[in-house]
């Protein structure tokens, strides 16, 4: 018995490199290299307004995609195919040393000067900053429903959650899609331990969005119910950036894109249903037309609601009214 565990022990070899065969046969084995820079040679196309942006229809995508047709202000979408290694080039990399999208570039940035901007959160912040009058991240006066202490406090509020879905929902929920849809089919071992490890996380932070939108906790140390009872929105009772960048992998889950057949549903593995307060927050928000058409920037198409006809295209169903 100790021969046979000490064999089953896992000893790591004394280079990672030896190890990179064994990620053969996920769906990003042609684009994962373990160096930074552009591979490609090629500028990122420019359109006639001065916000550019370069995304892909996904949750990361999404947020800021969502954000924008809230502030309703004129930008050009470009779709940057991730699966073709496009991040990788040179105009891309010169707007996102990171290669990830979203990566967006403002050629009316501080000073008049073009601003390249890499991190979907990073862009919903700046956005917010540079448009303070639409109110979506509490600064102060605005609408006159704050007083300036008030403002403060809901600021502080809405960016730690802005955060939290920088720093945990968004990883966390990729890397269990990841090991759930995309892993190498022969790696049950190591896709049975990611799947589980991560997706236990997941139900743990879909429990953290529960119980914040069932009235437990008051942002004053308290884990408490609150007198106030059950939330409409993440921030002070007011839609906010920080549903808008909390929704996205929520919808990820509880729609197809971790579908596969004969796979159960995410929704379904996952349990969703015992977050009922969640739910009705996603269809609350995913209700909106700014909501369903910041879902499919990018997808396919820059803006493919732009078509005559098209439901929600903004001349039939109006712009966004924060």
């Amino acid at each position: 018995m100790a021969r046979e565990e000490e064999k089953a022990k896992w000893i790591p070899p004394e280079r990672i490199e030896d190890l990179y065969k064994a990620t053969d046969g996920n769906s990003f084995t042609g684009i994962n290299q373990p160096t930074a820079g552009p591979r490609s040679e090629s500028p990122l196309p420019r359109g006639e307004t001065p916000f550019q942006l370069y995304s892909l229809a996904t949750p990361n995508g999404w947020k800021v995609g969502i954000l924008l047709e809230e502030l309703g202000i004129a930008y050009d979408a470009h779709v940057i195919n991730i699966g073709k290694g496009e991040q990788f080039s040179s105009g891309f990399v010169g707007a996102s040393p990171n290669s990830k999208i979203p990566a967006a570039v403002d050629f009316d940035g501080p000073g008049g000067e073009p601003m390249a901007l890499m991190e979907g959160a990073a862009i919903m912040l700046y956005l917010c900053e540079k448009y303070p009058d639409f109110a979506v991240l509490p600064t102060g006066w605005e609408r006159g429903k704050f007083t300036m202490q008030a403002a403060a406090r809901l600021r502080s509020e809405c960016l730690q959650w802005l955060f939290w879905q920088v720093g945990s929902q968004g990883s966390m929920t990729g890397n269990f899609g990841h090991f759930m849809v995309y892993a190498p089919p022969g790696q049950v071992d190591a896709r049975n331990y990611g799947v589980a490890r991560y997706g236990m996380e997941v139900q743990r932070l879909l429990d953290v969005l529960e119980r914040h939108l069932a009235g437990i906790g008051d942002f004053r140390g308290s884990p408490g119910r609150c007198a106030s009872g059950p939330r409409t929105f993440l921030v002070g009772e007011a839609y906010s950036v920080a549903d808008m960048a909390c929704l996205p992998w929520v919808l990820m889950l509880r729609g197809t894109g971790y579908d596969r057949p004969g796979q159960p549903r995410a929704r379904d593995f996952l349990g969703l249903g015992r977050y009922p307060n969640v739910s009705a927050w996603v269809d609350r928000l995913a209700s909106r037309p700014a909501v369903q058409r910041g879902m499919r920037v990018c997808a396919g198409s820059p803006k493919p609601w732009l078509k005559d006809g098209h439901p929600l295209n903004p001349a039939t169903v109006g712009t966004s009214k924060l």
